[in-house]
């Protein structure tokens, strides 16, 4: 039986990305929401117009860019910032952070000390953070937590149903998260392998941006299929070689998300890719979307992880070829074919 918590106190959201005020409209069905917002245009948005993101935002939300209010108010706090900004937002929290505090973030990507704007030799497992890591390494706060899954967040906006996985070594972090976000169309799986549902997260998003470029190519689902089913074969190869059990990989936050990414144009990886063989430059791309893409560093980072680690990852190899070493997409897809893959399955 779950424990039930009392939870009177307002739940903080930091961020307004389309899943951050999705996520604060779930919240809000049962609990009052503090949504953390820096400019004052998106701030009178949500609290006078109650709108945000072509999105209608619940009338227990209120928004605020006052950090110790958010903090001094909410016990439990759900930062969903792109993983490029999420370090440098922490950092401002912390001095407001305790050990009292619960963060449970929904950002799927890595927090990196190389640059990654530069070209990179090596990249090794001790110059990547999960965003799990950046929160127990910035801030007081230890009892961490991540949500992961197909959540597409248009999708959830409509309130069409979806499920997530909650993952921390903390029961209680899990138990009371779960009370927070569930309800009717909302459903909460625990985990305790936080890092492994990070990386899950983290690993689909190259794959959803080769799936977005095979669809405009007009290939159809056998090579959808073909690259879903070996991209979850190289992302356990990717797991088990940074130490978390490739269970992870086989659930809602692994397959589940791997799917719904690669079979959907409200994917803003699938977008990237779809772009790219439409003959936009990733440049182009990236100057023109409004939200971060974080398959794009996910690229770089696994690449170069990879070939430091000398692990055999064929996929990511050739995407990276293809957004940044000048391969036509049509390359990409004939060395895809020509792959001496072995077993159909590698990872049992």
């Amino acid at each position: 039986m779950k424990n039930q918590y009392n939870i009177k106190k307002p739940v903080g959201i930091l961020g307004v990305g389309s899943f951050g005020t999705v996520l604060a409209n779930i919240i809000a069905e049962k609990h009052s929401v503090i949504l953390y917002a820096r400019k004052k245009e998106t701030i009178d948005n949500i609290n006078i117009n109650k709108i945000h993101r072509q999105i209608s935002i619940h009338q227990n939300i209120k928004a605020s860019n006052d950090i110790s209010e958010i903090t001094a108010n909410c016990d439990v706090i759900f930062p969903v910032i792109p993983s490029y900004a999420f370090r440098e937002v922490i950092r401002q929290f912390s001095p407001y952070l305790t050990a009292n505090h619960i963060l449970i973030h929904g950002t799927k990507g890595f927090d990196v000390k190389a640059d990654l704007s530069k070209s990179l030799n090596q990249i090794l497992p001790r110059d990547i953070f999960t965003m799990s890591e950046v929160i127990v390494d910035e801030t007081a706060v230890h009892r961490v937590g991540c949500i992961s899954g197909p959540n597409l967040a248009k999708e959830i906006a409509q309130k069409q149903p979806a499920g997530t996985v909650l993952a921390s070594k903390f029961q209680e972090v899990i138990d009371i998260g779960r009370q927070i976000l569930e309800n009717d169309r909302f459903q909460v799986y625990g985990s305790s392998d936080i890092k492994g549902i990070e990386l899950a997260g983290i690993f689909k998003n190259y794959m959803a941006i080769a799936a977005g470029a095979s669809v405009a190519l007009g290939y159809g689902e056998n090579v959808k299929a073909l690259l879903i089913t070996k991209g979850i074969s190289e992302m356990i190869t990717l797991g088990t070689s940074l130490g978390v059990n490739p269970k992870a990989f086989l659930g809602l936050a692994g397959i589940g998300d791997l799917v719904a990414t690669c079979s959907s144009p409200l994917s803003r990886n699938f977008t990237v890719g779809h772009r790219l063989a439409m003959g936009e430059t990733l440049e182009q791309i990236q100057a023109t979307m409004t939200e971060a893409a974080e398959g794009i560093n996910t690229v770089k980072v696994i690449k170069n992880l990879s070939d430091t680690l000398k692990i055999t990852t064929p996929l990511v190899q050739i995407i990276y070829k293809v957004m940044y070493e000048g391969y036509s997409l049509d390359q990409g897809i004939k060395l895809l074919m020509r792959l001496n893959v072995g077993k159909d399955v590698e990872f049992y």
